[in-house]
């Protein structure tokens, strides 16, 4: 799983996992899936009734429009997610975390028939592996990236962080801090990242600082982080 680092207008620095191509393939065949058992259960309910002439063309309109407008209705109408990349915690955002518009969901659609309808994929599979950014063309000419939300259980997930040999803290006043006020920011931090709430993590930094009665050195996201990992840093010594 490959991330990179974004800054936002706000100047927040954030983290995004790019989506692996096993999961947007997999999300695909989810997706392919559900819209083989949409027309399969269309030609049941509607051979039944038998259509002919002029009425056939009500059959195939019913059929296909939803399978060609597939992927923008429900990227577009449901945050950056289809029903597969749901299924795999997978959404399309923009580059810098925010919510993509109308027009950006449009214009990755209709080069979805490059990258992947007349291509087999191929073309989107050696885009997403050249660009570093889980960027097919599509995204590319979009400004748009598709991210995994999925937990990812470890050290960070506990007060415990996993700091490197050289780490150096920046602020000692953290020490004042309990294991209960370290988690409770650390739970606010991760989950304002996940939902791009820039003004939470504002109001956290600002919080926080007023707490330790320090003037932070960086960005909002960053003194926060550095926060967590300065108490870290100071309870592994005890």
């Amino acid at each position: 799983m490959d991330n990179f680092q974004i800054e936002t207008a706000q100047n927040i620095s954030i983290s995004q996992n790019v989506a692996g191509i096993g999961e947007r393939i997999l999300a695909y065949l989810i997706d392919l899936l559900i819209m083989f058992a949409y027309v399969i259960t269309v030609i049941l309910i509607l051979g039944s009734l038998n259509l002919k002439g002029p009425d056939e063309w009500v059959f195939m309109v019913i059929i296909g429009l939803p399978l060609f407008l597939y992927f923008l209705l429900w990227e577009a109408g449901w945050n950056g997610r289809s029903p597969g990349k749901a299924a795999l915690h997978l959404r399309v955002v923009m580059l810098d975390g925010s919510k993509p518009h109308l027009s950006n969901y449009l214009v990755r659609w209709l080069l979805r028939m490059v990258d992947i309808t007349f291509t087999s994929g191929s073309v989107a599979v050696i885009s997403i592996l050249i660009t570093g950014k889980g960027q097919r063309l599509g995204d590319l000419a979009a400004g748009t990236t598709v991210i995994s939300e999925k937990e990812r259980f470890g050290l960070q997930h506990t007060l415990l962080y996993d700091l490197p040999d050289n780490y150096t803290p920046v602020y000692p006043q953290v020490t004042i801090l309990s294991d209960k006020d370290v988690q409770e920011i650390k739970n606010l931090y991760k989950e304002a990242l996940q939902n791009s709430n820039f003004r939470l993590i504002r109001s956290l930094s600002q919080k926080v600082s007023d707490l330790l009665g320090v003037t932070p050195k960086e960005n909002a996201s960053d003194f926060v982080k550095t926060v967590i990992m300065d108490y870290n840093y100071y309870t592994q010594q005890l």
